[in-house]
């Protein structure tokens, strides 16, 4: 079967290899038939990321069931489904407690398309086949009415967008909210959608980029022009600020726009060992910060609710659609968003 690979450097190539196997009785076939583009993937495809090739490439999508294995009950061949990005069994004390993103019956950080933060290659949704273990478990059934490629995001960051925000805004309800766009250029314009479908009083979104800045209006937020590399003072004072730009400015400012007793969401670590982070100002303020990796499948139920009920809108945020034959050509586009769809597939 086809596989989009990432080799090394720049280099991205269609590999022709092994179809999966059920392993196991809990196992299902799926076929992807949308895929989306998170924002690690274009980093890996621009050779940025420092993760060394080769590995498969796509951790977000929606596609169809082909087969499963003789333990699957809720699922048979020609469902629709979503794929979380992250393997998780949901039994262990960590799913339990809704870390699916710590799921202690694999091996820590298992994931489509992502090898070596894992060390197990699980293959990639950019692929005409991939595995799901636990299948019961993990796959969530692709609501009637809605495209797959609507859907294939939360498999990752539209769900990774909206419960960073969602979560504060249950504590804080109506609150403003500050976004900081730049790296996670997607994930900033889902945690925008979330604020407001969250019911945020104002949405406030800060960038340098002009194509950022006007996908950012379109979705309901007053946007301000920051200067490049976000050298700037604080635009305001927010109770609750996220930080999407990954940069040493980006969460000094992140941290300077928080009011006191507010809170500060950083969507990514670093690509770096350390970051600056100014405790002496959080401590003086009172800066409740937090930084870490979505749980997909806990959090993704809520996140599609909204989806389904019209309130939250992932393929608004996509800026390009391309065949999925084409991925090899169109994943380094540095686009907002970018969907992988087969052909004759929404």
């Amino acid at each position: 079967m086809r596989q989009l690979t990432y080799v090394g450097g720049t280099r991205i190539e269609w590999w022709d290899v092994p179809e999966p196997k059920l392993q196991k009785d809990g196992d299902a076939i799926v076929a992807p038939l949308a895929v989306t583009r998170c924002d690690l993937d274009l980093t890996i495809a621009g050779g940025k990321s420092g993760l060394p090739g080769p590995f498969a490439l796509g951790h977000e999508t929606a596609g169809r069931v082909v087969d499963v294995g003789a333990a699957v009950r809720n699922f048979v061949p020609g469902d629709l489904v979503i794929v979380p990005f992250q393997i998780s069994c949901g039994e262990c004390a960590s799913c339990r407690r809704g870390h699916t993103n710590a799921c202690t019956s694999v091996p820590f950080r298992s994931s489509y398309g992502l090898k070596p933060v894992c060390g197990v290659e699980y293959g990639g949704a950019l692929s005409d086949l991939i595995r799901v273990p636990f299948a019961d478990h993990m796959l969530v059934r692709q609501p009637k009415g809605h495209a797959l490629s609507q859907t294939a995001g939360l498999a990752d960051g539209a769900t990774d967008g909206f419960s960073a925000v969602a979560n504060w805004l249950k504590q804080r309800p109506g609150e403003e909210v500050l976004v900081i766009g730049g790296f996670g250029q997607s994930l900033s314009m889902f945690a925008v959608q979330a604020a407001v479908s969250r019911g945020a009083r104002r949405v406030v979104y800060l960038d340098d980029d002009p194509a950022r800045l006007a996908k950012a209006k379109s979705l309901g937020a007053e946007v301000h022009e920051a200067p490049k590399g976000l050298a700037m003072d604080p635009i305001g004072r927010f109770p609750i600020v996220i930080d999407a730009a990954a940069t040493d400015a980006s969460i000094l400012l992140a941290f300077r726009s928080a009011e006191p007793n507010g809170i500060c969401q950083r969507m990514y670590g670093d690509f770096n060992e350390t970051t600056p982070v100014p405790l002496r100002h959080m401590y003086g303020v009172g800066i409740t910060f937090r930084v870490s990796r979505v749980n997909v499948r806990a959090d993704m139920p809520e996140c599609l609710k909204h989806v389904e009920c019209g309130h939250f809108h992932p393929e608004r945020v996509i800026t390009r659609r391309v065949r999925f034959e084409d991925a090899h050509e169109a994943i380094g586009d540095p686009t907002i968003r970018v969907a992988f769809v087969r052909d004759g597939v929404d």
